[in-house]
């Protein structure tokens, strides 16, 4: 191979992230709270294409691509109406951004989805409220039909379940004690893979 030839380099990682065009404002107001933050951990850069009501996310040196798709569940969460703190909780690597779009389960005929996004957030959001605590996530419910929920893998998995529960029409009541079950179910293996790691450990030391 003649000496002077060099190697190309790889392309930056880069994707883009749309929004809502009505909440573009609201949304670029709350992107700068954790630009800095993202910058710092992830190396990622944001640039807010308002013309096309998007937001682009760029790795800033090679081999960050999966950063850039860390960054883009965090525009996505700040997107769909998370507090930018809450948000930010995805940077934790155990934790991962759930979205139910109700609209595919009941349509977009605004009267019909406007009360079945009441059945998930329930009077003065008592509903919402008692799936973040039975599963320890946070949960948002937007006018658009998309449910947001953040958490760890298995705890969220839990409240879309519940989520789609309450889509489908059942008691609230009924659902809770489902999920308060599975809850109950995930402890309990939690607690076992922990003790047998513990002891593991002690065999190796011993």
């Amino acid at each position: 191979m003649p000496g002077g030839e060099g190697v190309m380099s790889r392309p930056l990682a880069r994707t883009y992230e749309p929004v809502p065009p009505e909440s573009f404002e609201k949304v670029k107001g709350e992107l700068r709270q954790v630009t800095g933050e993202l910058n710092r951990r992830l190396r990622v850069r944001l640039t807010l294409d308002e013309g096309n009501s998007r937001v682009l996310i760029e790795a800033e040196r090679e081999g960050d691509a999966a950063n850039v798709l860390r960054a883009r569940d965090i525009v996505r969460a700040i997107a769909i109406g998370f507090d930018p703190q809450d948000a930010l909780q995805l940077l934790d690597e155990d934790y991962v951004l759930v979205v139910v779009d109700v609209t595919q389960a009941v349509g977009d005929r605004e009267n019909h989805l406007r009360r079945v996004l009441g059945r998930v957030i329930g009077e003065n959001g008592r509903a919402r409220r008692t799936l973040e605590e039975i599963t320890g996530t946070k949960i948002v419910v937007n006018d658009r039909g998309l449910v947001g929920i953040i958490g760890d893998y298995e705890r969220s998995q839990i409240a879309r379940h519940g989520v789609e529960l309450l889509v489908q029409g059942r008691m609230h009541a009924t659902v809770y004690r489902r999920l308060e079950g599975m809850m109950r179910e995930l402890k309990r293996r939690e607690s076992t893979e922990l003790w047998f790691g513990r002891k593991g450990e002690g065999s190796q030391t011993s």
